[in-house]
């Protein structure tokens, strides 16, 4: 990676707030350029690949930076000294003669080789990976370091994938589609694609293959009652509403005005009118109380640490602790087990998150399960099995960033019995 003095200087300031992990790392490079309007977009490029790429390795470079502190100026001089092999005559203000010193030191060692290193995961992380081996742990690592790619979902409601595919190529971007999403298309690189005419007209839609995963297993259908729990920004309310052609009820949950708003103009591009954003107090609002036992689909994309993102977020590793994810477990099982009080008799039920954490996963689904009898687990293999989907990860959806090249998501899928449930 080839470095100018401008934009040395540049990256050693954003890494600089970066390092603070108080904001989310893409926020402070957004109001960096921002504030910077003269950086064009080669310099813009090297600058947030610089940065990005010091988060992802920064295991790696806080071990290599040792003894000295793994500040921001450091952290990048150990990048380039030892990821990049990049000419250190390039540096902004120059070399100080200490620094030169212990670059030449840095250039001699061995490469870091404990496991936090080698996977580029912080100890707390791997340590509650207990369900896996090193070898499982070290190969997921190294897929989340990789750049995530652009993924599309096709708006069923206003084309055909085969038809969008065929338009993207023929105006020039390298396009295949998803291997296991049906709605799915990739792009290579990171073109401007919310100018295209398509996604103006709510033709597409920027989502993750995992995510749209997720909505696809949901399954609702025509004139149902659906609740998407937990809508954020609604990419996977927006396939929901696809998913019922337009018809029945389509509520999307969320207690944040500023997301519900967010999904207002991206409703309208879709047109779909079926959806009904309803701001929420929280889990037990008297909205979700009125439900009770009226839907036959609800989906919990519940609040999580977001492991599984961090090929898009490397700061999340960092902003994150062991107290964060513990206090998250504890609003995870409160939110699924209200929401599970609005799935009729027979409905279902799907409890997801984009972590890898069994402790915000399966063991918060295993509680649930065992203090709410009327619920029994449905196999995800057999849910995608039906929709002919080509994946089995058994009983859950599993996905691995270094296995299906998405996000990595967790979803289990569970139906209430007739039999048993409660009155």
């Amino acid at each position: 990676m080839k470095i100018s003095p401008l934009q040395f200087n540049h990256i050693v300031k954003v890494l600089d707030q970066m390092l603070r992990f108080e904001s989310p790392s893409d926020v402070i490079l957004s109001n960096w350029f921002r504030e910077h309007r003269q950086l064009g977009s080669t310099d813009r490029h090297a600058i947030a690949e610089a940065c990005f790429t010091c988060l992802r390795r920064l295991e790696t470079l806080r071990a290599l930076c040792a003894p000295k502190k793994p500040n921001s100026r450091n952290v990048l001089l150990a990048a380039m000294a030892k990821l990049w092999g990049t000419n250190l005559k390039e540096c902004g203000d120059g070399l100080k003669e200490d620094e030169k010193i212990w670059l030449a030191d840095v250039k001699g060692r061995a490469m870091p080789d404990g496991l936090a290193q080698r996977a580029e995961l912080p100890q707390w992380v791997i340590d509650r990976m207990s369900d896996q081996d090193e070898d499982s742990i070290l190969e997921l690592g190294r897929g989340l370091m990789q750049s995530a790619p652009l993924d599309l979902r096709v708006n069923t409601l206003k084309g055909r994938r085969d038809e969008v595919l065929s338009r993207l190529i023929a105006d020039g971007f390298d396009a295949t589609v998803t291997p296991y999403s049906p709605l799915g298309i990739r792009l290579k690189g990171k073109p401007a694609i919310n100018k295209h005419i398509l996604f103006m007209q709510g033709v597409i839609e920027v989502q993750d293959e995992g995510s749209q995963l997720l909505g696809l297993i949901t399954g609702a259908r025509r004139s149902e009652m659906v609740v998407d729990f937990c809508a954020g920004a609604g990419g996977k309310t927006m396939l929901l509403g696809a998913q019922m052609h337009n018809s029945g009820r389509l509520y999307a949950f969320d207690v944040s005005e500023k997301r519900l708003s967010n999904l207002k103009p991206r409703l309208a591009r879709s047109g779909l009118s079926n959806v009904h954003p309803t701001l929420i107090a929280h889990e037990n609002d008297t909205r979700v109380k009125r439900l009770a036992g009226k839907a036959q689909r609800v989906l919990v994309d519940a609040p999580c640490s977001g492991m599984g993102t961090l090929r898009r977020n490397p700061d999340l590793k960092y902003r994150q602790s062991p107290d964060s994810v513990a206090e998250l477990n504890v609003k995870q099982a409160s939110i699924l087990a209200s929401a599970s009080r609005m799935v009729a008799v027979g409905g279902r039920l799907v409890y997801a998150t984009c972590s890898l954490l069994p402790q915000e996963n399966m063991e918060i689904v295993n509680a649930f399960l065992a203090a709410h009898p009327d619920f029994s687990l449905v196999p995800a293999s057999a849910v995608l099995a039906e929709m002919k989907i080509p994946l089995d990860t058994g009983d859950v959806l599993q996905l691995n960033p270094a296995i299906h090249q998405t996000d990595g998501f967790f979803a289990a899928v569970m139906t209430r019995n007739a039999a048993t449930a409660a009155e």
